[in-house]
């Protein structure tokens, strides 16, 4: 089952692509969240439809502001944290002005169509018993963002040493989703906007928002090369067309506090 697991945890990260530069005076490149993947699907041809072209390349948070920090070639960063974003301004890695908070999300348990249960999220719920020899599919724990919110949320339940031994940890939030979605783990935590993008997945309940620290996005203009293309793509991001397309997709707008 090991071997299993750590196949589609590369399967999944391939499928979100690895980052790559853009061709130079063509397109700008955008590292973002792998929770973004649906509503970036659609903005990006949006964007494109107006003569603009970016490449996102989606990831782990974390692995992709070590990217950047390492210098990778990126025009715009959305992360799914603040703490990643804080690490890269405080390099003097990004373009602190154009940094904002653009999306709110929330998080959710989740377990496969055909798994029946009764659990209900509350303190000290029974979680652990519930998966039995099973697992619960996370993005890493100490890294990825879902995967903090989410060790965060069963800590503050008090529910989190018994589930650890439990847990299937995967490189980003849309693996951890593909596990429960191929049957490979029943129950898995992910945000709300992943569980809507997959029919095979339904949620069990959400995590109550006192149980972890406020789910935000921020995005910025990396420092360097296409900045000002970089600014005009993080700007359509907050025109009325993006934002539709994020709430059709269950995301809150950050700044207008909805």
């Amino acid at each position: 089952m090991a071997a299993v697991l750590f196949g589609l945890v590369l399967v999944g990260a391939a499928l979100l692509g690895a980052p790559r530069p853009a061709p130079a005076g063509e397109a700008i490149t955008v590292f973002a969240a792998a929770s973004l993947k649906t509503a970036l699907d659609e903005i990006s041809a949006l964007y494109a439809e107006g003569g603009g072209t970016a490449v996102v390349s989606l990831g782990g948070s974390a692995a992709l502001a070590r990217q950047i920090q390492y210098g990778a070639p990126a025009q715009v960063f959305i992360s799914a944290n603040t703490a990643w974003m804080d690490a890269l301004e405080s390099g003097g890695l990004i373009d602190a002005a154009s940094r904002v908070n653009l999306l709110t999300n929330r998080l959710v348990l989740i377990a496969g169509r055909d798994v029946q249960t009764d659990l209900a999220i509350a303190q000290g719920f029974d979680l652990a018993g519930e998966l039995g020899s099973g697992k619960l599919a996370m993005a890493l724990v100490d890294a990825v963002p879902a995967g903090i919110y989410g060790k965060s949320a069963l800590q503050s339940l008090g529910v989190w040493d018994a589930v650890e031994p439990k847990v299937a940890q995967a490189d980003n939030v849309r693996a951890a989703l593909m596990l429960v979605a191929m049957g490979e783990t029943d129950f898995g935590i992910v945000y709300a906007t992943d569980a809507a993008a997959d029919p095979r997945v339904r949620v069990i309940g959400l995590f109550p928002p006192e149980s972890h620290p406020p789910i935000l996005y921020p995005a910025a203009v990396v420092a360097g090369p296409a900045q000002d293309q970089g600014q005009a793509f993080l700007d359509f991001l907050r025109t009325p067309a993006a934002t539709e397309v994020f709430l059709r997709q269950g995301f809150g707008l950050a700044e207008s506090g909805s």
